[in-house]
């Protein structure tokens, strides 16, 4: 899992006055009378389809689902359209969720790249009238099961997210356990046992209509090329429900873990656990994959698993030193993926004016940043800083193409007309000369700051004071 990879909060119901520019009357959310609620309240999970297609919680689903955008589904429908789509179809949509009969539609399938540049990972694109469904089971359940998980699951909970998770993980270390467990489970998301998700379920969820619409959606078909694939196992990521299942599946892991007494840290399928020897190390790697084979029926990717000390490994974007309190420090792989992100941004720059090109890094390097605040070590801003500033003078030398034209940008840039002739013509490629003497004069760091560049350690340390 991959740094961008950030924590999303659920967001609680409300009661919005106005949506998609029409009142809350007018939406086809029918009202839902709060008589039944109070009858069943001495087993709040038996009727929970009720409290799932409250109007409020519906609305509210609706809200975040457009908020969130996204790429349309198998039926085509953008979440532009969904208002009035539901103004047509939702109370036959409620009385299908409500008896028991409504199936979902396929998923879209898609395949993006994986942050490692290795292989791709899929996602299932749901419908949008399906991510609104889901929306609401999830605030819903949310509640529900969020209070019963470990405190040491930190992936996809409402005040959680992976600063914390980076935290804990280094106060484990502090504390003397200096060697990693680390597990990785081989395409958790395409390996879910239905059987063995719904039996977690089942457990604090009462309601088998919301049992039966949660399995429906884990066996939703996958849509290829126009092909529909029945799906026997796995949760695909991208519907809102996946992540709060993938932490139902897992709890049982954390357990098992608690009841061992180790220091771990979760985040969704990413598990490191910490102890204070190899030895540990290997004999508890040993034995949680025999529990997960036959607990949770998961397999263990011995390739990318390890027993090593945490600072030869990554969690979650970020490394640490070897001191006696280890520092948090952006490890090497985080680094060479945002330089392929910003590569990207400039191949896409090529015969842009360079400003442009500066402007187009800007977002870039705030998100990745805001994300690697916590870095107590500095010295990967600083070479990142060398590295943008020699990018941006190799575009300038590439932009000038030939010799002749080269001598006369460095001499109106202030070199000295020898200077700037021998400079031009030297016959080194354009990465040597963006480092040269030459492209430094011409073009100082206070002229690319005049024109927007920012400073990775600048803005660190802004954001360091911040908090």
């Amino acid at each position: 899992m991959s740094e961008e990879d950030a924590a999303k909060k659920a967001e609680m119901p409300e009661r919005p006055r106005k949506v998609g520019g029409g009142t809350a009357e007018d939406t086809g959310f029918e009202r839902q009378a709060d008589t039944a609620h109070r009858e069943n309240a001495g087993d709040e999970t038996s009727r929970l389809m009720e409290e799932v297609l409250r109007r409020e919680n519906v609305l509210a689903a609706y809200k975040r689902v457009v908020r969130n955008g996204g790429a349309a589904g198998v039926d085509g429908m953008t979440v532009d359209k969904l208002m009035a789509h539901c103004r047509e179809h939702w109370a036959r949509i409620r009385e299908e969720l409500l008896s028991g009969r409504y199936k979902p539609q396929p998923v879209r399938r898609v395949e993006i790249p994986k942050p490692d540049g290795k292989g791709t990972r899929m996602l299932g694109i749901p419908t949008v009238i399906d991510r609104m469904i889901q929306q609401a089971l999830l605030q819903v359940l949310q509640p529900i099961f969020d209070p019963t998980f470990s405190d040491a699951s930190y992936g996809f909970r409402p005040g959680r997210g992976a600063h914390g998770a980076v935290q804990r993980a280094r106060e484990h270390m502090a504390a003397g356990h200096r060697w990693v467990v680390d597990l990785d489970l081989a395409k958790f998301f395409d390996r879910v046992n239905h059987d063995v998700l719904m039996s977690r379920v089942a457990r604090r969820v009462k309601d088998k209509r919301v049992l039966l619409l949660i399995r429906r959606y884990l066996q939703a078909g996958i849509m290829e090329g126009g092909l529909v694939s029945p799906r026997v196992e796995g949760t695909p990521q991208g519907g809102p429900l996946s992540p709060l299942l993938s932490n139902i599946l897992l709890d049982d892991l954390d357990r098992e873990l608690e009841k061992r007494g180790h220091r771990f840290v979760r985040y969704a399928d990413d598990a490191n656990v910490y102890v204070r020897s190899k030895a540990a190390g290997e004999r508890v790697m040993a034995s949680l994959e025999r529990f997960l084979v036959k607990r949770l029926r998961l397999q263990v990717n011995r390739d990318k698993s390890a027993v090593a000390r945490p600072w030869a490994r990554k969690f979650l974007g970020y490394s640490v030193t070897v001191d006696r309190r280890p520092k948090l420090k952006v490890a090497p792989q985080s680094i060479q993926r945002l330089k392929a992100k910003l590569l990207v941004v400039f191949r896409s720059g090529r015969g842009k004016n360079l400003g442009r090109v500066i402007r187009d890094t800007r977002p870039v390097i705030r998100g990745w940043v805001a994300y690697f605040r916590l870095s107590e070590v500095k010295a990967g801003f600083e070479a990142l800083d060398e590295w943008l500033r020699r990018k941006l003078r190799c575009i300038l030398w590439r932009q000038w193409k030939r010799p002749r034209t080269r001598a006369k940008k460095l001499r109106q840039m202030g070199l000295e007309p020898e200077r700037a002739w021998i400079s031009a013509y030297n016959g080194h490629g354009p990465w040597w000369n963006a480092g040269a003497s030459h492209m430094n004069q011409a073009v100082p760091t206070r002229m690319l700051r005049r024109m927007g560049l920012l400073s990775f350690l600048d803005e660190h340390r802004r954001l360091a004071c911040v908090s």
